[in-house]
């Protein structure tokens, strides 16, 4: 009756462990992937040509990087079988206790800090989590500023998801017992934000994924789904789509659905649902009522001429600013090169449209800074950037609407009042500045927080709640769509507070205790 047990809506962190775990239990799946397959091949013309590695369907361009940008939040992501983890800077720390003491999770009386655990543990191990071993300049600067800030006790490597092995050399897969693919050893590239040529960061692709297809479980490269609509007994006939042009390629009947597309895609495909297509009309109002950016600023300091930070892997040590504030250093490679553009003058103000003020007459009176920016050879060597990330209580709303530039609805960002995303991160700032000092560098700030009053993310999270029934949530605890047996969300999306550090781990261990919670198939 049914082509598949489950169809798995993309092939993150969320989408891969379910499928894995899922093909484990006996079940048929199949993971519906909008993206290519992305092996080293690409990665390389990623890294050497923008239109290879950026992804906007509509415009002919398939990499396998996206930014999506609404008036209150930019949020960048991968596209591709592999998801996130394809241009993830390969960080793996466990959740900040804070998460665990939401109001959120004592309102559904949930423990998730004894039903985690294992699960952590566990995607820990799929994904070869390891600490750092090496430290260079850009960590002394990090550290020096851990120093001056009166917190030098957390500076620390961090762990990461990356193969430390030899160099340039083959080796046998360290992981799996042989079951996994052959292995490089890092080369301490810097290029993890553009995509692992090398096979040495874990990427889901060499893990979760590699050995789900090895259990029968079918990838559908440059599918998406579209229409979601539920069959008179139980299932869903899901209609898949080209991502460019929305030409319909087929449908599958199948008994269970599974949203793992990332925040912005779960709730794009839920919205379009419930409200253009009605196919599913009980999902809860609370969809899209509270989405959170991990309270995120993205900072960056360009260093004098001469210097040369890249020498690691993306991301090697971090540091607790304050009991809410966790900060790490990124490296990158030229294949990052264009973000230059985006940044200028460091300006602290709490007032938007000051601040935006500011900086604009910052970058008029004082042009000198944004002609080095622009013009720096080896610029790529020359910067440090900082995700700065908070575990306090803001958020935003992502609703369907239409544009006054649109003729259709789409994902429109609005303000929670009270409860604001922030644009300007203070202790950012400071620590910025004072990271500059370590190597006579200018601080920066990007353009889209400082004249934007835009939030800035890598780790936008929830989307669809928990909650006791339709009235407080869009899921239950077990990731069910409330009204909708068998359909499924299991992603950042499905996380009910801001984690206060990278999230991937996080995510990979929800999926996990998902997978766990499913009946194995019987007969």
């Amino acid at each position: 009756m049914f082509d598949y047990d489950y169809l798995i809506v993309g092939s993150g962190f969320g989408g891969s462990a379910s499928a894995l775990r899922l093909a484990e239990k006996g079940w048929k799946i199949a993971i519906a992937e909008q993206g290519r397959r992305i092996g080293p091949e690409e990665i390389k013309q990623g890294k050497r040509k923008l239109s290879k590695l950026m992804w906007a369907p509509k415009f002919g361009l398939k990499g396998y990087f996206v930014q999506h940008i609404f008036k209150h939040v930019g949020i960048i992501g991968g596209v591709g079988v592999g998801g996130g983890s394809i241009v993830w800077g390969a960080v793996m720390l466990p959740p900040k206790k804070a998460f665990y003491q939401d109001a959120t999770l004592k309102h559904l009386n949930l423990d998730l800090e004894t039903e985690l655990a294992p699960h952590l543990a566990t995607a820990s191990r799929m994904l070869g989590v390891t600490t750092n071993p090496k430290q260079t300049l850009q960590d002394r600067y990090l550290k020096q500023t851990a120093e001056q800030m009166g917190v030098a006790e957390t500076f620390a490597s961090v762990p990461n998801a990356i193969y430390f092995g030899s160099s340039g050399k083959k080796h046998p897969d360290p992981y799996f017992n042989g079951e996994g693919p052959e292995r490089e050893g890092c080369s301490f590239c810097a290029g993890c934000l553009t995509g692992c040529a090398t096979n040495s960061k874990n990427a889901l692709y060499l893990n979760y994924l590699y050995l789900a297809e090895k259990q029968g479980v079918e990838i559908l490269p440059e599918h998406k789904a579209d229409k979601i609509e539920p069959l008179p007994e139980e299932g869903y006939l899901v209609s898949l789509v080209e991502a460019s042009n929305g030409k319909k390629l087929k449908q599958l009947k199948v008994k269970n659905v599974v949203l793992s597309a990332g925040v912005v895609g779960t709730l794009d495909l839920l919205f379009k649902n419930k409200e253009a297509y009605k196919t599913l009309p009980k999902v809860s109002n609370t969809l899209g009522k509270i989405v959170r950016t991990n309270s995120e600023a993205i900072t960056a300091v360009l260093h004098p001429q001469g210097t040369d930070i890249s020498d690691g892997a993306t991301i090697s040590t971090d540091f607790h600013p304050d009991a809410n504030t966790h900060a790490t250093q990124n490296r990158i490679d030229a294949g990052y090169r264009f973000i230059r553009y985006f940044y200028g003058p460091l300006v602290s103000d709490s007032r938007p449209v000051i601040r935006a003020l500011k900086t604009l007459f910052a970058t008029v009176l004082s042009p000198a800074l944004m002609l080095q920016n622009l013009f720096a050879k080896h610029w790529e060597k020359r910067v440090s950037l900082f995700t700065v990330m908070q575990d306090l209580d803001n958020h935003l709303q992502l609703t369907y609407q239409r544009p006054w530039w649109s003729r259709t609805k789409r994902l429109v960002s609005k303000p929670n009042p009270g409860h604001e995303t922030p644009s300007y991160l203070p202790i950012a700032n400071t620590l910025t500045k004072i990271f500059a000092q370590q190597s006579g560098g200018k601080a920066m700030n990007g353009f889209m927080e400082s004249v934007g009053a835009m939030s800035t993310t890598a780790h936008v999270l929830s989307g669809c709640p928990m909650g006791h029934n339709q009235d407080d949530g869009v899921i239950s605890t077990d990731h069910q769509v409330h009204g909708y047996p068998g359909l499924f969300v299991v992603d950042g999306s499905s996380i009910p507070a801001n984690i206060g550090v990278n999230p991937s781990l996080t995510i990979t261990a929800m999926a996990e205790r998902f997978a766990a919670n499913q009946p194995e198939k019987r007969g």
